[in-house]
């Protein structure tokens, strides 16, 4: 059995595509942030989603600072490595105009039904 040249082509276009996704879920799986506290003492690691995934602390931390001073050093680190994580994620979000152009092909060659 033949298929159709116009059903190869969108079978091809669809495998692309999830090859695409596929390399997209993996690179925003691969994201960490870990931007360093004010002082330095403290690094945390935030993942794409925001979440705490690790925390350093330099020996000597605990000692050194109050405890209200521990909470601002690892709550500015946390909020400077999840803005870093975010920044990260819309990067790779971004749809570069390779993926643009695709899209509209897709499009261009579907029937109105299909759009």
């Amino acid at each position: 059995m033949t298929i159709h040249p116009d059903v190869q082509a969108a079978l091809d276009a669809a495998r692309d595509l999830r090859h695409k996704i596929a390399d997209m879920r993996e690179r925003i799986d691969s994201i960490r942030a870990r931007r360093p506290s004010p002082s330095g003492a403290v690094i945390p690691e935030v993942d794409a989603m925001g979440r705490l995934t690790d925390l350093y602390l330099a020996a000597g931390t605990t000692a050194r600072l109050t405890g209200a001073e521990l909470v601002a050093e690892i709550m500015a680190a946390i909020r400077e490595s999840t803005a870093d994580a975010a920044r990260q994620y819309q990067t790779i979000m971004e749809v570069p105009p390779s993926m643009a152009d695709d899209e509209e092909s897709v499009s261009a060659t579907a029937t109105p039904s299909q759009a």
